[in-house]
């Protein structure tokens, strides 16, 4: 009897990548993507195995450090969600130049809707841009599956594969059969070194072999076995429908789609497939989660008169996630009754814990800067984002991991004061220090908060790279340490705050504040793990 278990999209993938014989994890959370790690973080089998399951600094040191990971022969794991892709792009993009030796999967959580994120960008893109091959899984079962396969075609190909999850696939869960768990690969390295090491004469000649295995690894599309063809008997319309679309399709027709439907989960893609698809029907309908990927290549691979529908004509929304009933729609299906949302969930919009140090920052923080008739408040990616929404509306930006201090910077440079930059101590740790240093090289007249609750706060308290050492890594990049504060951001404490926020304001030069409070969500879990 097979065994089975309850899963998650996210931990089928994590379980399938130890049972692949995983060596590391290598992560910095992000939501869709967080439950990945922490799912292998918590098995015992990591444990066991001394598996590697920290926290990285940002996406592009976990990038790094897993690439190092497999140029040692072992197999390693990178998790992040799509705006850290971004983060990672440097190490991912020149990943596919120096390939892989021991598996290599990079897991990609997309956010179709924009539940949690700036954007709705699709990672698949990057995919496509790096010459590096992906998957799809359109089932927690295919999830646990595909990325043990994944990790033998990256040892196979000997390239880093990409594995792309959207938030429903990634938060929803489903039964999932379970198999052995494989031994950890031996130490071993490249035989092919010279690849490794990016200078151009050897990136030439890695390009052309890249290039001239893009047809084998679309070859491998068209014979895998997460790609599939079935036959449907009314041949006016075709549909290629991918990842968790394609579950969307037959949950409209749980007797059988009449139409022709090609599933596709693992690119380059088919265009085999797809051609045989066109040549047998008179029109086709593509539905995709994300953006038109897939769209935008059949139209390139097809006749201009083929008539294909999708995304960007219009059956189906250009933005946000698609449902059963908008995939209803484009297949000309009648509707189902509709629900007004007040009759199925009450909207809570987000805010700020009762409680938490941020509140009380933010409350110093915008009586200060009202003082000023320009002052301006650029901040970051975090809780303290909610500082935008009522009551406090404090901050005037927000833009990706980082920006908060660098936009201050070039603000204060055109003339802007006061310039305050609001960012968390985990963001700082991700990829706000060079930025710091920027503003102590430049001399920049601008005033640093670093809003410090001691973790990862906005997806769910990991911990923080920086943790204990934020005034020493401050002055190590340069600040005066006269002009690096501290404060305990309670209402207790506030007219001190105002005071300390007003002397720095006053400073010429680059000061950081930092308001230190534990995040009220772990001081409950600490304090109710104490009193067991």
């Amino acid at each position: 009897m097979p065994k089975r278990e309850l899963l998650l999209g996210d931990e089928a993938l994590a379980l399938g990548a130890l049972h692949a014989g995983l060596s590391g994890v290598f992560a910095y959370p992000g939501t869709p993507s967080t439950e990945i790690t922490e799912y292998i973080q918590s098995h015992p089998l990591a444990a066991e195995r001394n598996i590697h399951r920290s926290w990285s600094s940002n996406e592009k040191t976990a990038m790094e450090e897993a690439l190092g990971m497999s140029f040692v022969g072992k197999r390693a794991m990178v998790c992040m969600k799509h705006v850290g892709l971004n983060v990672a792009a440097d190490a991912f993009v020149n990943s596919g130049m120096t390939g892989a030796h021991g598996g290599l999967v990079v897991v990609v959580a997309d956010d179709p809707s924009m539940h949690s994120s700036q954007n709705e960008q699709d990672s698949r893109f990057y995919g496509e841009f790096a010459f590096i091959p992906t998957f799809e899984p359109a089932t927690q079962q295919e999830a646990y599956d595909m990325v043990q396969h994944a990790f033998e075609l990256s040892e196979r190909f000997q390239i880093p594969v990409l594995m792309r999850l959207t938030t429903r696939m990634a938060h929803s869960r489903a039964v999932v059969e379970i198999g052995e768990a494989r031994k950890e690969n031996p130490l071993s390295y490249p035989q092919s070194a010279r690849q490794w090491v990016l200078m151009p004469g050897n990136s030439r000649v890695r390009y052309r072999s890249l290039i001239e295995d893009r047809a084998r690894l679309e070859q491998e599309a068209v014979e895998s076995p997460f790609n599939r063809y079935d036959e449907g008997p009314d041949k006016r319309l075709g549909i290629i429908a991918s990842g968790i679309a394609y579950n969307y399709l037959m949950e409209n027709y749980p007797e059988g789609c009449p139409y022709p439907v090609l599933k596709i989960s693992q690119y380059p893609l088919p265009k085999e497939l797809v051609r045989h698809l066109a040549e047998t029907c008179g029109e086709l309908l593509i539905i995709e989660e994300g953006q038109p990927f897939i769209e935008q290549a059949v139209r390139g691979v097809l006749p201009a008169l083929m008539k294909i529908r999708g995304r960007l004509t219009g059956e189906l929304p250009r933005t946000g996630e698609l449902t059963p009933d908008s995939v209803r729609t484009a297949l000309g299906l009648a509707p189902h009754r509709a629900h007004a949302a007040s009759q199925i969930v009450v909207p809570r919009p987000p805010a700020l814990c009762q409680g938490c140090g941020h509140r009380d920052m933010y409350t110093a923080l915008t009586e200060v800067v009202r003082e000023f008739p320009d002052g301006k408040v650029f901040s970051d990616i975090g809780c303290y984002t909610l500082g935008w929404l009522a009551p406090f509306h404090a901050i005037d930006t927000c833009v990706d991991m980082g920006a908060s201090i660098t936009m201050a910077i070039g603000a204060a440079h055109a003339g802007q004061h006061p310039a305050l930059a609001v960012i968390g101590d985990s963001t700082f740790t991700h990829s706000g220090m060079t930025g710091l240093l920027d503003a102590v090289n430049e001399g920049a007249n601008i005033t640093v908060v670093i809003s410090d609750n001691l973790t990862t706060g906005m997806t769910g308290g990991q911990d923080s790279a920086g943790t204990g050492r934020l005034e020493q890594i401050c002055a190590g990049i340069g600040v005066d340490p006269a002009h690096i504060r501290v404060v305990v951001p309670l209402p207790k404490n506030r007219e001190e705050m105002k005071r300390i926020l007003r002397e720095e304001i006053a400073y010429h030069g680059v000061s950081v504040i930092i308001p230190r409070r534990e995040c009220i969500q772990t001081a409950k879990r600490h304090a109710a793990a104490k009193n067991r």
